[in-house]
């Protein structure tokens, strides 16, 4: 095999000389260049990939400990590896738009190329695998979220009346409330809940942010991007909803206060409708103990400016 090899002083390269043979460098690139895993989270979909022959595995448990232990092997060589949700109903629609035999496992290596550079993916950081899996598939479900409430707004078109892009005007107004409920509640850790219904499901949007005495809320860009489309649509569609806010202080009780989405507009929830709320099972309606070192209060106001009508 060739070597690249450098005899030279300081001025044209290392001074003392070095070799540096082809494997060498592919193994310095292979270190620097990321894996993406698809995973099969469940079983029914792990069932699903058995009709092809090229997948081998035929126990999901197994399976599950293999992808654990590949992606340890792929940590300690210092290589970045991250992991997609794999489904295999989109695979074999992937496989017939795109005319790829789908029992090849180079088939599957570009699905999952293709899921990873635009779906929901989970960085490998040593976690196990059972911890992983529940944060990729609430990861998957909020990207789903995020996608079908994005594409709520852009149907809506302009407004009859003004002619402004409807989806637009309501998504300023959500990150407006959203500034504005973070600006009044001042320092602490926020975990903020958005309910928004609509004609197919329920949309839900979680919200985790931190602001100090400095300056203004530390927002996650996604996280971000998703609670205020989810309060968009609410308010485009003056569908009913919600939001609570939770905040954290050190040394002092948490805070709950409520909001309730009516006809586009956050009206504040009395500090009884927030412990109703707070403390009322969502499935069976059935009351749940209350928490202790938790404050439940009225939600504030968020502003007398009333939202515009759009049609």
């Amino acid at each position: 095999m060739a070597h690249i090899r450098n005899t030279g002083d300081s001025k044209h390269g290392r001074p003392g000389g070095y070799r540096r043979s082809g494997t060498t460098m592919r193994r310095t690139l292979r270190r620097e260049a990321p894996s993406t895993i698809g995973l099969l989270a469940d079983e029914q979909d792990f069932a699903a990939m058995r009709r092809y022959r090229t997948f081998t595995f035929d126990d999901h448990t197994v399976y599950l400990q293999q992808v654990e232990v590949l992606l340890k092997s792929l940590s300690a060589q210092g290589m970045h590896a991250t992991v997609a949700l794999f489904d295999p109903e989109e695979y074999a629609e992937y496989c017939a738009e795109s005319g790829l035999a789908p029992d090849t496992p180079a088939s599957r290596s570009r699905f999952t190329a293709e899921i990873a550079s635009a779906g929901a993916t989970v960085a490998y950081t040593g976690q196990p695998i059972d911890t992983l899996i529940p944060l990729l598939v609430s990861r998957a479900v909020r990207r789903a979220t995020w996608e079908y409430a994005t594409m709520i707004l852009a149907g809506l078109g302009e407004c009859a009346d003004c002619g402004k892009d409807v989806g637009q005007a309501a998504f300023d107004r959500a990150s407006h409330l959203l500034l504005r409920m973070l600006e009044t509640a001042g320092p602490g850790t926020h975990h903020l809940v958005c309910s928004t219904p609509t004609d197919n499901e329920n949309l839900l949007a979680v919200l985790h942010t931190e602001r100090d005495s400095a300056g203004p809320a530390r927002i996650e860009t996604q996280e971000g991007a998703e609670f205020v489309t989810v309060l968009a649509v609410g308010i485009a569609l003056e569908r009913p909803g919600g939001v609570v806010l939770r905040t954290s202080r050190p040394g002092t009780q948490d805070r709950v206060h409520g909001w309730r989405l009516t006809r586009g507009a956050l009206a504040p929830l009395s500090a009884g409708e927030v412990f109703s709320a707070y403390c009322t099972d969502a499935d069976t309606g059935e009351p749940v103990a209350p928490e202790s070192h938790v404050e439940y209060c009225a939600g504030f106001d968020l502003g007398a400016d009333a939202p515009e009508s759009h049609h």
